[in-house]
């Protein structure tokens, strides 16, 4: 493409050329015409650049258009994908309300509780959508499938119309009302917005509708930032090149920042990423083109990733900020967090405690000593604890074989650490351990000499879901990265125990933990908590 009629290392050449020679100075260019070159020069790149800038100012309106055609998809896609989980959350309350498909006397519960014009399609259909809305999840990005967001929607749109309810019904019948119609529609929406995505990549071609994208930074921070998922082949970015930040421009770069203007209106990129960190003046140069040309611009930036932070936008005095905040550190979550170990681990242990008693008098039977192993641990800032478990090994023997285990791990020699469990597969633990009795081997293979650690949870020192607590001799041997596991109060349960357990290295287990620490939340843990389930009754994760 085309953007000046001759090229201006040409016509800086034809000066040069004009020059006069004589036998002393037959390869010389005098300072006057060395000047005249330089002003040439930088005179037809201006021109160069004030015709780059113009197209891109003259293609604005065809992004602009693109843009919006594709926001104007999406949210038809989505409405009518939540309608049609509306309709089938509708046709299932009828199928069992007024068919009776699953009997009679459910039948009646069901017109008990939600009485027949309840989910009226033309009083509750428009309130999902303002639900979905208000709390934009037909934004793009990972929003539209959010869970927590879309339950927010859900409640909002179902209290909506419910002042009817309300009104004939009262407070309790209302509440359970809406707490029925809450969860089936939020189970509906959030399974068709997890569906549709796979279906839309099974129907359009990855790059059918694919934005052209163009990445600034230096090329290590571009290779990376387009190999992520975000940019990766089903979502909705083409990769057409990137633009070198340093002066010389890498061989493989479309140019250097001198030229974006140009390089942008050549590539007729609709989307440009920043990535990494970029000088003021650079940056400058990005926000002053990109925008001006209808593009899309976006930054992915190392250093907020890398440290686990989550940026917002905050506005100060009408100044806006980046506010990057440690989930991990807010104490309204914390407090949330611990309620939540309190009333889990208080019903849990209320149910568990026939099993407990059974477990007990197993081990009482199957050899001598306490039921219950109290051992050291490191909990949240190193602080040291007793964990209580189920004893599994034989009173009183030494654990020479562990601590020697676990030195070979945490010295990175991982190889003669593995061990051939059972069923023939690597495994980071001690097999065939002669020191676990019979109880103690079904025990362990199910989790459930953990039970006790429950006490623990209820004490304060544990919690349901966290990093799993180091021994003493695990943490004396520790490297500087490694004590970010002790930022969060040690759990039952983990991303370790649901990812692999013992089938991972030692390594992988605390880059699992520290993963844990920096993406913390309440819906994490309940995530975890769903997958621990099979785990413990089906052994799902191949732990033992």
């Amino acid at each position: 493409m085309s953007l000046a009629s001759p090229s201006w290392e040409e016509d800086i050449a034809g000066v040069l050329e004009s020059a006069p020679t004589s036998s002393s100075r037959a390869s010389s260019v005098t300072p006057a015409q060395s000047t005249r070159a330089r002003a040439l020069a930088a005179s037809l790149r201006l021109d160069q650049l004030a015709e780059a800038r113009l197209q891109l100012q003259r293609r604005a309106s065809t992004n602009h258009r693109q843009h919006l055609r594709r926001a104007a998809t999406r949210f038809t896609v989505l409405v009518a994908g939540d309608l049609a989980a509306f309709a089938a959350v509708q046709a299932l309350l009828g199928a069992l309300r007024e068919h009776a498909v699953l009997g009679q006397s459910l039948a009646g519960l069901v017109r008990s509780v939600l009485p027949g014009g309840y989910l009226n399609v033309w009083q509750f259909a428009p309130a999902l959508v303002l639900g979905l809305l208000v709390t934009g999840s037909y934004r793009p990005g990972d929003r539209r499938r959010d869970p927590q967001r879309l339950f927010v929607a859900c409640a909002l749109a179902t209290a909506l119309p419910l002042w009817t309810t309300l009104w004939s019904g009262g407070f309790w019948a209302a509440a359970l009302c809406y707490s029925i119609t809450v969860v089936l529609t939020w189970a509906g929406v959030l399974a068709e917005r997890l569906t549709l995505d796979r279906i839309v990549a099974l129907v359009y071609h990855p790059n059918r509708h694919a934005a052209d994208t163009l990445f600034v930074g230096t090329p290590d921070e571009c290779a990376r930032v387009a190999a992520s998922p975000a940019f990766g082949p089903t979502s909705g970015f083409r990769a057409v090149g990137f633009v070198d930040v340093h002066s010389s421009a890498a061989p493989e770069a479309l140019g250097d920042l001198r030229d974006f203007a140009m390089l942008l209106a050549t590539c007729r990129a609709q989307v440009v990423v920043v990535c990494g960190s970029l000088t003021d003046a650079q940056f400058q140069e990005v926000a002053d083109v990109a925008p001006a040309a209808g593009c899309q611009l976006l930054s992915a930036s190392r250093m907020v990733e890398t440290a686990g932070l989550r940026p917002s936008l905050v506005w100060l005095e009408g100044q806006a900020l980046i506010q990057l905040s440690e989930p991990t550190l807010k104490g309204q979550h914390l407090l949330l967090k611990r309620v939540m170990d309190l009333l889990g681990g208080a019903v849990v242990l209320l149910l568990a405690l026939p099993a407990m008693l059974v477990v007990a008098i197993a081990i009482k039977i199957d050899s001598s000593g306490p039921v219950l192993f109290r051992q050291e641990r490191v909990g949240i800032g190193g602080r040291r604890f007793r964990v209580l478990k189920f004893r599994t090994m034989y009173h009183g023997v030494p654990d020479t074989a562990h601590r020697e285990l676990v030195t070979k791990m945490l010295q990175g020699d991982e190889v003669s650490a593995a061990q051939v469990g059972s069923d023939g597969k690597v495994a980071f633990k001690l097999t065939n351990d002669a020191r676990v009795t019979r109880v103690g081997r079904w025990l362990r293979r199910h989790s459930l000499d953990e039970l006790p650690q429950l006490i623990n949870v209820l004490r304060g020192e544990m919690s349901l879901v966290g990093p799993r607590p180091p021994l003493p001799y695990e943490f004396d041997q520790y490297e500087q990265w490694q004590f970010h596991r002790l930022q969060a109060r040690p759990g039952m349960t983990g991303l370790w125990q649901v990812s692999g357990r013992n089938r991972l290295s030692y390594r992988q287990m605390c880059e699992l933990d520290l993963e844990y620490v920096r993406r913390w939340s309440l819906w994490l843990d309940l995530r975890i908590l769903l997958k621990t389930i099979p785990v413990v009754l089906f052994n799902s994760s191949n732990a033992y």
